[in-house]
């Protein structure tokens, strides 16, 4: 079963004629405006279909340029090949989508391999299938007394507030080990760093806090070890595999991006349900397909904005017919990727039957995210909980009355009103 298409799919076009090199291309000024709800990136639509490998500046550094990649080959050649480095952006001037650097230089962000393989190392232990399953019973524990304490408080109710916000920030405090006495004070820190908005102030401000806890947090582990992250990381660190700044830059990037990313990616999976009453129906009627359903949604549903970072070619590399020269910053859209009609049918239909090539959302190559299978169970439990538990579940409003956050570089309702 296929359901209709909610964007029109851009025509189809012939390949682009390879570009010889020393060519110029146009520059495209990408201002990353926000959209409302869902809707797709214009420009990555047109970039996809004319010109998949673009010139273009982003809204922070605009006296420098980058190159763009959009096409899903070409996404997964440039975040796979050894010769686009992310190490050499560090203290490197590239046009940007923020005025201040959101991960710590420390971070795996800014590793190449093998120093990367080294600092995965040291968390892996705390992402496998058997650390999901012994959290799944924990986040489905806690999604309950989270629906009890919404029904309690009466209808409408903030989605937002009630369930994804807390749940996501729950879990990966199950996941690090931070007590329940210290969660609320951490609850609005990752909003603060991954924002274009508050400016570099405010983000400094808030990843001083983060740092502080999470180093008093592995000192008490190395103290009183557990099977926990942090005390993963304080293994690590008492046995030389990482130093302070490593192992603390890699519990607050789980920590914000696991808080933070969830958050907004599961509320927009229930805004599209309850916009799409169809597909809501289809997953009661066939609540076995919710994991492929959760898959899909997560290729379709663009969940931020603009892109992330980029790489330096180190060497000239041809990509997409382009060549790109040693030096030269290179940007990857996933998002994009996903809408490639050359590797998706109907690439802009939801269609909870897709089977075949999976999508890129949790990354490509080496900095593929490690918390894909935590991500995907976090969103299989709110999505099967809500839809079971409340079969009338709708929006209070109209769908057009639910504000979506301004210059945040993850895309999500700031509110999600819901009644039952």
């Amino acid at each position: 079963m296929t359901s209709e298409p909610t964007t029109s799919p851009p025509p189809a076009a012939a390949p682009p004629a390879p570009v010889p090199p020393g060519e110029s291309r146009p520059v495209r000024t990408w201002a990353v405006e926000d959209l409302p709800a869902l809707d797709f990136d214009p420009l990555l639509t047109e970039l996809l279909r004319d010109e998949p490998v673009a010139r273009i500046r982003l809204p922070f550094g605009a006296d420098h340029e980058a190159w763009l990649v959009t096409r899903y080959d070409d996404v997964r050649a440039v975040t796979s090949d050894p010769r686009f480095s992310r190490t050499a952006l560090l203290d490197r001037p590239v046009t940007g989508m923020t005025g201040h650097m959101v991960a710590s230089k420390a971070a795996l962000n800014y590793a190449d391999p093998p120093y990367h393989t080294q600092l995965r190392k040291a968390v892996t232990k705390a992402f496998t299938g058997q650390s999901t399953k012994r959290l799944r019973p924990l986040a489905q524990a806690t999604t309950d007394r989270l629906l009890d304490a919404m029904e309690r408080a009466g209808r409408p109710a903030d989605l937002m507030k009630h369930l994804h916000g807390p749940l996501p920030m729950a879990v990966v405090c199950d996941l690090l080990g931070i007590p329940e006495e210290d969660r609320a004070e951490l609850a609005s820190w990752p909003d603060l760093i991954l924002s274009s908005g508050p400016g570099p102030e405010s983000s400094r401000a808030a990843k001083a806090q983060i740092h502080g806890y999470i180093s008093r947090l592995l000192e008490q582990r190395r103290a009183e070890p557990s099977d926990d992250l942090a005390g993963v990381l304080a293994e690590s660190l008492a046995e030389g595999r990482v130093d302070n700044d490593e192992a603390v830059s890699l519990a607050m990037a789980i920590l914000i991006s696991g808080a933070h990313a969830v958050r907004n990616n599961s509320a927009n999976m229930v805004y599209l349900l309850l916009t799409r009453p169809d597909l809501a129906d289809r997953l009661r009627a066939e609540p076995e397909l919710l994991p492929q359903a959760v898959d899909e949604l997560l290729r379709w549903i663009p969940h931020r904005n603009g892109v992330g970072l980029p790489r330096i070619a180190l060497e000239d590399v041809e990509v997409g017919g382009v060549l790109i020269r040693a030096g030269e910053a290179v940007y990857a859209s996933y998002l994009a990727a996903n809408r490639d009609p050359e590797v998706f049918e109907d690439p802009h239909t939801v269609d909870f039957d897709r089977t075949g090539v999976g999508h890129v959302s949790f990354g490509h190559g080496p900095h593929h995210c490690m918390g894909a299978m935590l991500t995907r169970m976090e969103s299989e439990v709110m999505l099967s909980t809500l839809l079971t538990r409340y079969p009338r579940l709708r929006l209070a409003g109209r769908p057009e009355e639910t504000e979506f956050q301004s210059k945040g570089l993850i895309r999500g309702p700031r509110e999600l009103w819901v009644t039952w």
